[in-house]
């Protein structure tokens, strides 16, 4: 395995289905050593933009890019970019060491590989039952399996934890973080935030076609409030919002406040040195799905970007 670094570049890329605008005029840079969510609802463009990557899909206007290069330049494809599209793409005759067989000598990969990744993603015991007899979970990793036959330096997975139980969850978590570890591109579509967020360093977050947000999602988050229950919350307010740190208090309820830019022990101490009781004080963090939803609230659809579903456009 070498050790190239390899980043997806995305610029100003637009899919046009006819009068459907699937992707529009999106820009941003997956880098290695992380894992990136590509988060949208369904619709959002995130599939239509990830098989462009794979050259599936001929953009309209601008480039997508992985090391520089588009994905018909590489030599031996497979060798640099793992891809999972489809939970489903087996034969269901075929045995999962026959298939992996197969995919091995298509990208011409040695047969070695096959009886090591049974292993890795514990199918080895199940090597030689057909696939059509797999569960959902057993089939994402035989997914996996096959993405990774040629130890590539870049991964595009999408849904991948789909059908995956608890435990099947905690092992992908712990197996893509592992790639990333080893300096590899990961990028994850899905639309399940609570999972992503135990994936995710990253982000990418498309909504009708649109870019609406790219970074480590703690950042864009921003930084922690402080909740604030007292009796006497109207005069602690104003205390609050005249201390030097305070960047705004906001009342959210009777006897309750939420305060941007204090930390907890900052608002304890105000409060003491004015004699004001507070009967509640807790840091609070947003957590994935509360940027998602801040970052898409009242955001338009496209012009012409109503009919998407019906398109086959993710």
């Amino acid at each position: 395995m070498t050790n190239t670094r390899l980043a997806i570049e995305v610029s100003h890329l637009t899919k046009r289905f006819g009068p459907v605008i699937a992707v529009n005029d999106v820009s941003f840079t997956v880098q290695p050593g992380v894992v990136t969510g590509f988060l949208g609802p369904n619709g959002a463009g995130k599939t239509t933009t990830m098989r462009i990557l794979t050259g599936l899909v001929t953009p309209t206007t601008g480039t997508a890019t992985i090391g520089g290069q588009r994905y018909v330049q590489l030599k031996r494809p497979s060798s640099v970019v793992g891809a999972v599209f489809d939970a489903n793409a087996f034969h269901p005759g075929h045995t999962a060491r026959d298939h992996l067989r197969v995919y091995a000598a298509l990208g011409g990969h040695p047969d070695s590989r096959v009886a090591d990744l049974l292993g890795r993603f514990g199918l080895a015991s199940a090597a030689n039952r057909r696939t059509g007899t797999f569960s959902t979970g057993m089939r994402q990793r035989l997914n996996l399996a096959t993405a990774l036959l040629g130890d590539p330096r870049v991964l595009l997975l999408d849904e991948p934890s789909n059908g995956l139980d608890p435990e099947g969850i905690s092992w992908l978590r712990d197996f893509l973080r592992g790639l990333a570890a080893e300096g590899r591109t990961v990028l994850i579509s899905s639309h399940v935030l609570s999972e992503i967020e135990q994936f995710a360093d990253d982000v990418v977050v498309l909504q009708n076609g649109e870019l609406i947000a790219a970074g480590p999602w703690s950042r864009l988050a921003g930084p922690p409030s402080i909740l604030v229950g007292s009796p006497d919350a109207d005069l602690l307010a104003g205390v609050l919002a005249a201390q030097p740190s305070t960047s705004r208090v906001e009342p959210i309820g009777p006897g309750r406040l939420r305060v941007y830019g204090m930390d907890a022990a900052g608002v304890a101490d105000a409060a003491a040195a004015h004699g004001l009781r507070v009967h509640e004080l807790s840091t609070h963090s947003s957590n994935l799905e509360q940027l998602f939803l801040q970052l898409t609230a009242d955001k338009p659809a496209l012009a012409g970007a109503a009919p998407l579903a019906q398109a086959g456009a993710r």
